[in-house]
Parts: structure tokens; C-alpha cells; sequence
């Protein structure tokens, strides 16, 4: 039977997509390619996660649909440096035993993004 083997990738509208990248690129270090950003199997330090939120769940935003979440390997230094940069960062940092530390920052459309630091294998 045919089945699904893996996720390949999240699509998102942006009032200015240029834009938007260059902020990416700048802030999180994280180069465009092809049309878009790629995180090879290899770089990956954990599971790719999907998850289905109920509609008025708070996690995120409700007014937001989706939400980005990229692995890290230093949470606590990328998100002092993106305040140092001025972006705007959530003050508030969790920890989950056996899954790691997250924490989350604002891009400048808006969108709140978690960052995922793994727990180390």
C-alpha cells in the first residue's frame, strides 16, 4: 500500500515574502535556496513533529493558523541574541523532561515562532 514517508516542507503566505527572507536570513542565520529554506536529514538533531492545535487552543496565537518551530542547538544564546537585534522575544522559557527547551520570538510579520532546543541524545 502507498503511504506517507516523511513531511516535506510548510508553505505560508506573506504580505512581502522578499522581505520576510532577508529578516530569516539575517536573524536566524538561515540561507534561502531553491525557492525556499532547506534543512537537510542530516542537520536534523530530533523528530520532525506535526500537530493539530483545536481551533481556540492558546498556545499560539489564535488569530495565527499556523506556527514555525525550528531546532536549535544553543536556545538560550540565539534568543539573547535576537533581543540584542531588537526583535521582540517572549521572556518566558519552558523546559520538558525528555523533550528539551523552547522558547519563541516574534517575526515582523507577526507571526510567533517557537524555537526547539532537543534534548541531547
Amino acid at each position: 500500500m502507498a503511504s506517507i514517508t516523511g513531511f516535506g516542507g510548510a508553505f505560508f503566505r506573506a504580505n512581502d515574502p522578499d522581505a520576510l527572507y532577508q529578516w530569516y536570513e539575517r536573524h536566524l542565520g538561515i540561507k534561502k535556496t531553491d525557492g525556499g529554506f532547506l534543512f537537510p536529514p542530516s542537520g536534523q538533531r530530533a523528530d520532525l513533529v506535526l500537530s493539530f492545535f483545536k481551533q481556540d487552543n492558546a498556545y499560539f496565537p489564535v488569530a495565527q493558523k499556523t506556527m514555525l518551530n525550528f531546532q536549535v542547538d544553543d536556545l538560550d544564546g540565539l534568543l539573547d541574541r535576537l533581543q540584542s537585534e531588537g526583535v521582540t522575544v517572549d521572556p518566558k522559557r519552558d523546559s520538558y523532561e525528555g523533550f528539551g527547551k523552547f522558547g519563541w520570538f516574534t517575526d515582523p510579520e507577526g507571526n510567533r515562532v517557537e524555537l526547539w532546543q532537543p534534548v541531547a541524545e
